[in-house]
């Protein structure tokens, strides 16, 4: 997993050590975007099949609603429940985010775990690589993983990360809408999270 191991070291290496040194974040997102890009080349796979996105749309749908019903429910039930309002200029912001973390999950981690084992297991691993971007974050951690598992899920039968950008915006709306920031550690990573603790 030559590309996946370069991203999660880049990453992994930003967040611990060299964010809290001051490092300007477009370094690392320059280095992600070019390995992911050269690996799609090499691939000539880039998640943008247009036969797939209309399957992959229902079933990103099928996945986010009744997800995000579930996650705001909670909030209701808990009392953390709360309008931020900005509502269309935050999930512009995000789908592009989201896109981007999907292109990188699906296009490489995904497609490399395929190649080490089965489809199955393929999705679970790189579910859980994604999910420990997000450690020591308990909440982020598990909401990622979870929301890999289906995303990576979806891809794997319908490869189009358009859908999945806009779920993966679309449920961290819905996380931040539904919880506030003593429960999903303002989506603080790596040593960003450790500096919230008291």
């Amino acid at each position: 997993m030559p590309f996946t191991l370069t991203i999660l070291a880049t990453i992994l290496t930003y967040t611990w050590i060299l964010e809290p040194r001051g490092t300007p974040e477009w370094i690392p997102i320059a280095i992600v975007v070019a390995v992911t890009a050269w690996n799609c080349i090499r691939s000539r796979v880039w998640g943008l099949s247009v036969k797939a996105l209309g399957p992959a749309s229902r079933a990103a749908a099928l996945f986010t609603i009744p997800s995000v019903l579930i996650v705001l429910g909670i909030g209701l039930t808990i009392g953390t429940l709360h309008d931020r309002g900005s509502l269309p200029s935050e999930l512009a912001i995000l789908i592009v985010w989201g896109g981007a973390q999907q292109w990188v999950l699906q296009t490489v981690v995904l497609r490399e775990a395929q190649k080490m084992t089965s489809h199955k297991k393929s999705i679970i691993l790189a579910a859980f690589l994604f999910a420990l971007l997000h450690v020591p974050n308990p909440f982020l951690t598990l909401m990622t993983l979870i929301g890999a598992i289906g995303w990576c899920a979806i891809f794997s039968r319908y490869p189009n990360i358009v859908p999945l950008g806009v779920s993966h915006a679309v449920a961290t709306l819905a996380l931040l809408y539904a919880f506030d920031d003593g429960v999903t550690g303002r989506l603080r990573v790596g040593y960003q999270y450790l500096k919230l603790l008291p």
